[in-house]
């Protein structure tokens, strides 16, 4: 059964959306310091969905593909490394860097916290994009 990526799309739209403007100094230097704190919330913000989303796709065809007996139970990591292993990711390393930087917006706020995560929803968007594509490319492959 095909996987419904158009949810997934809409999140990289979106984060795609606010990351392009948070890189636009005509923008950002419109905005007072309280403002580019809230833009860059909602870059955070976008990035958190958009990770949990990749990494439930991941799973999911992976389950439709592998096998349940090889997924269920694995460790977020070793997710990765199956990802990996069936050519939807390329680095291990840079998702598990992506889920260290999502799970620290989950236990404390501080600015340098988020000045962290922010660069990596920057760094994270051309993964969650290539992760996108091979999905779409391998999109109920069992049955072609």
């Amino acid at each position: 059964m095909p996987l419904d990526l158009s949810g997934f799309q809409k999140a990289i739209d979106a984060l795609t959306g606010a990351v392009t403007e948070v890189n636009n100094p005509q923008f950002m230097n419109a905005l007072s310091s309280r403002q580019q704190s809230i833009v860059q919330a909602g870059v955070i913000q976008h990035f958190e969905f958009t990770y949990e989303l990749c990494w439930k796709f991941m799973r999911r065809w992976l389950l439709e593909n592998i096998g349940r007996v090889y997924v269920d139970g694995v460790s977020r990591r070793e997710l990765f490394r199956l990802a990996a292993e069936n050519r939807l990711i390329e680095d291990v390393d840079a998702w598990w860097g992506y889920h260290k930087a999502r799970n620290l917006t989950s236990h404390i706020y501080n600015e340098e916290i988020a000045d962290d995560v922010f660069a990596a929803a920057e760094d994270f968007l051309p993964h969650a994009k290539a992760l996108l594509k091979a999905l779409k490319a391998r999109n109920d492959e069992e049955e072609a």
